[in-house]
């Protein structure tokens, strides 16, 4: 009987369920959008009822629509939008308060109080993390602080925290399961990655109780049993989306690396059985833990990436949908002397400038909309090409070639773009599904459709590499330009 490993992928703006066959290949995909809420500027949430029913009933269809019998789906694997909280009450099941989503900035004042302690050499040794309101912490003190007697019924067990992993196993198991994986824990900011336990510090500054918090486990093992059609199947693996994609994607020696290219970028490079402590602005993160080890990664991330594409199109109208700009940026031979800085939000690594802000220089009178298309386009490399060599710098291991998925890498002009301006070969999947696929492969494993590592990668197979074919003269001239529009950018919204 074939066996199948189904996928629950729970993203920012959707739901997702794919389900793969023994060979990888995909069976089915279900998809389903659900609300964004904005209460006040700058706060981002989520119903988390909804995130659980729309995932629900994507598993539901995708099961319906492929004909495959529940009995023959040996596992469940999980990843999620990291950072996101959710925090209910244990009896009811119900949410005490909207998910507050990674996005969401309202605890920034927190984080702020939390460095005026001190705590901030101890948040980036303990944690491998920088203080910022993106992570779990600072939206779980907001929570306990602001819905009444919130934190004495979190000091009884009454009320649980959980990353969207830990909700929806919760959820899924009928509320007998409270667990989350190393992956998602190492993003709350309050998990020590070295000995891999909640830190107590972190937990009595920011008068968190330890008996809301979901046990830790491994990536890759059983947790509980959901019952579908009157089927038990194993929830068998967890990762948070990025660190998925990185095990997805086959990265599995010290040195290798992906980059998923979505509404931002994110690079993660396996760093082995060490945290690397990065000088350049990188986070040190868990890349996931199977077989009793612990791996980590260095994770780098691009604010802005398909995001500048979007802009484009949604702002700027210049062309009705995304996939447009490839089209339009091989209409010219190159951008004219045009850059674009896309810091709408400030840059992340390795700047961590919140004051930055974008700007397009270098524009004469024969600029062209398919100038600026270009100069976007190139944006996303130049950003990524800045994480490369912050990573390089960080570990001393030089990239060989970059392994990308995310929904822009299948624009083949802007591919090219990356491994010229990077100088390094850029491979792309045949599945380009690489976050659910991370999932499957590790609730594969943990339910012996596959045996090892070495079995996958045999499997693992690519669609296209990108090979360089810019002169280095020409990579050094282009990377001065970049350079100097990226100061231009520098502290722009500063008082």
């Amino acid at each position: 009987m074939n066996k199948y490993i189904l996928s629950l992928d729970q993203g920012t703006t959707s739901s997702r369920a794919i389900l793969f066959d023994e060979n990888q290949n995909i069976v089915g995909i279900a998809q389903k959008e659900f609300a964004q809420h904005y209460p006040h500027e700058g706060w981002v949430e989520h119903d988390p009822m909804e995130i659980y029913s729309s995932q629900y009933a994507v598993m539901m269809e995708l099961i319906a629509q492929s004909g495959v019998d529940p009995a023959q789906i040996a596992g469940i694997g999980i990843t999620n939008q990291r950072e996101t909280t959710v925090m209910w009450d244990a009896k009811t099941g119900r949410p005490i308060y909207n998910a507050i989503v990674w996005q969401c900035r309202r605890s920034a004042s927190i984080v702020k109080e939390l460095v005026d302690q001190g705590l901030f050499d101890h948040i980036q040794n303990t944690t491998g993390l920088v203080p910022d309101a993106y992570f779990s912490a600072t939206k779980i003190k907001w929570i306990l602080d602001h819905v009444e007697g919130a934190r004495e019924q979190a000091a009884r067990g009454e009320v649980l925290f959980g990353t969207v992993d830990t909700w929806l196993i919760w959820k899924l198991t009928g509320g007998q399961v409270h667990v989350t994986d190393y992956t998602n824990a190492s993003r709350t900011m309050l998990f020590d990655i070295h000995k891999l336990c909640w830190d107590e510090t972190l937990l009595k500054a920011l008068d968190i109780p330890t008996a809301c918090l979901p046990t830790v486990k491994s990536s890759s093992e059983i947790y509980g049993y959901t019952t579908v059609q009157n089927a038990s199947i194993p929830i068998a693996g967890i990762a948070g989306d990025q660190q998925a994609a990185l095990f997805g994607q086959g990265c599995f020696n010290p040195g290798e690396c992906k980059n998923t290219y979505g509404t931002g970028c994110f690079l993660l490079m396996n760093t082995g059985d060490k945290p690397c402590k990065s000088q350049n602005g990188l986070l040190t993160t868990i890349a996931c833990s199977l077989g009793g080890k612990v791996e980590y990664a260095l994770e780098g991330s691009i604010f802005v990436g398909g995001a500048v594409i979007q802009w484009l199109r949604d702002e700027l109208r210049f062309f009705n949908e995304s996939r447009d700009a490839e089209y339009y940026a091989q209409k010219v031979e190159d951008t004219g002397g045009v850059y674009m800085v896309p810091a709408f939000t400030g840059l992340g690594a390795p700047h961590w400038d919140m004051y930055a802000r974008g700007c397009i220089v270098g524009i004469t009178r024969g600029t062209k909309r398919e100038h600026i298309i270009r100069a976007a386009q190139e944006s996303i490399a130049y950003q990524s090409y800045d994480l490369v060599t912050a990573m390089e710098n960080d570990t001393g291991i030089p990239i060989t070639h970059l392994k990308v998925d995310g929904g822009a890498s299948r624009d083949g002009f802007l591919m090219q773009c990356q491994s010229d301006i990077l100088n390094k070969p850029v491979v792309r999947p045949m599945i380009r599904e690489s976050t659910a696929l991370g999932a499957a492969y590790l609730a594969g494993l943990a339910v012996g459709v596959w045996k090892s590592r070495e079995e996958i990668l045999k499997m693992w197979r690519c669609d296209i590499t990108f090979e360089p074919q810019m002169t280095r003269e020409e990579q050094a001239r282009k990377l001065k330009g970049w350079r100097k529009a990226v100061s231009h950018s520098l502290a722009w919204a500063e008082d």
